[in-house]
């Protein structure tokens, strides 16, 4: 059978490697900084305590590597939700299964609507389908109709959906999937199940080697994510940072982007274990940079508007806007039960003049493409 990440993981201890960040040193911070190709060593030197006082020069770096492999681009994307039926018990979840709501799952015909409503907000070309994860309404069959549809409207369709089988995922490419998002949420092995007590989201192996099965069906753009409030932030993104190298190892062909939303509020009233400050999530955005000069790093529109406004210029590359995260937000049930708050508000017309107020444009288009 082939090693996945899951085998990888073993040999990484979650406390030793918070007592390591933790012990992190001055010069340890600099000697990352210098690093003509940082490791993930020096990559837990660049997200301790250490490299606090280091913010100016980790700033300055990330903006000379994301202008020198990006230019002065912001890719625009939109979500659009087409099912909130869920099987899982996620507890920090506005879908949890427990929640009493209404459950949706758009038909065709209404996924075409909520197609023509995005394009009449603005010019997007990458759309991001997201479903709860139910196999009985929202498997591979059901994805495959959506993509379907959605093709003659964008140029660049991704998922966030339940993981799949390799096979799966090899289907769906041949309807037109290009990319795949996927949240461990958190690396913690042995904290996971306190997070995600039942339905298949419980299953943490099959959630973290769904990467490797991406990968393995050549999927063209793989999104990570781990979701901050959960366990502490710096082992989490460090154990993010391993699984990114190890992919970039086994599927050089592919594409990777990471995000690390902040926990907003949703219905069931979870709150937070852990919280990140602005300066430290802007610490985390610098160190990915560093780190992965290709890396693709999205915010979305859980951020305040000026935060990432500031971050556009410093290392983000692809942004969200005018999002909803209830399916048939756009125009089908537009007061339906949200997943979680959105904080940035603004319209994609706003949040585009934002960007180009800081010198940067606003890429609607196939975004990989213009850097192939």
């Amino acid at each position: 059978m082939t090693a996945m990440f899951s085998d990888e993981l073993l040999n990484y201890d979650w406390e030793a490697t918070s007592t390591a960040i933790m012990a992190k040193t001055a010069a340890d911070v600099e000697r990352a900084l210098n690093a003509r190709h940082p490791s993930v060593d020096d990559f837990m030197a660049l997200i301790s305590p250490a490299a606090a006082p280091y913010l100016e020069q980790m700033a300055a770096l990330s903006r000379h590597y994301t202008r020198e492999r990006f230019g002065k681009t912001i890719s625009m994307y939109i979500p659009m939700y087409i099912t909130n039926s869920c099987t899982n018990s996620c507890v920090y979840c506005g879908f949890n299964r427990h929640n009493a709501f209404d459950r949706v799952v758009l038909t065709p015909e209404q996924i075409e609507d909520e197609c023509r409503a995005i394009k009449k907000l603005a010019p997007f070309e990458n759309l991001l389908l997201v479903t709860g994860e139910n196999p009985r309404v929202a498997g591979v069959e059901y994805i495959e109709k959506a993509l379907h549809v959605c093709r003659p409207y964008f140029s660049n369709l991704s998922i966030e959906v339940m993981p799949l089988a390799a096979e799966g995922y090899e289907r769906l490419t041949h309807a037109g999937l290009n990319g795949v998002v996927c949240f461990q949420e958190t690396y913690h092995r042995e904290k996971y199940k306190t997070y995600h007590p039942a339905g298949m989201k419980s299953n943490f192996e099959w959630r973290v080697n769904g990467f490797d099965r991406m990968g393995q069906a050549g999927v063209h753009k793989i999104g990570m994510g781990v979701l901050i409030g959960l366990e502490d932030w710096r082992t989490d993104v460090t154990m993010m940072a391993i699984h990114l190298r190890y992919l970039r190892k086994h599927y050089w062909r592919t594409r990777f982007s990471v995000n690390f939303p902040r926990m907003r509020p949703a219905a069931g009233g979870f709150q937070p274990n852990v919280i990140i400050s602005d300066r430290e999530l802007a610490q985390l955005t610098f160190a990915f940079r560093i780190f992965d000069h290709d890396v693709d790093i999205s915010y979305s529109t859980r951020e305040r508007p000026d935060f990432r406004d500031n971050m556009l210029t410093l290392g983000a590359t692809s942004l969200s806007a005018g999002s909803k995260t209830d399916p048939g937000g756009y125009h089908t049930y537009p007061q339906s039960l949200e997943q979680f708050a959105v904080s940035d508000e603004r319209t994609p017309a706003e949040v585009a003049e934002a960007i180009r107020a800081r010198g940067y444009e606003a890429v609607w288009k196939d975004w990989d493409k213009i850097f192939d």
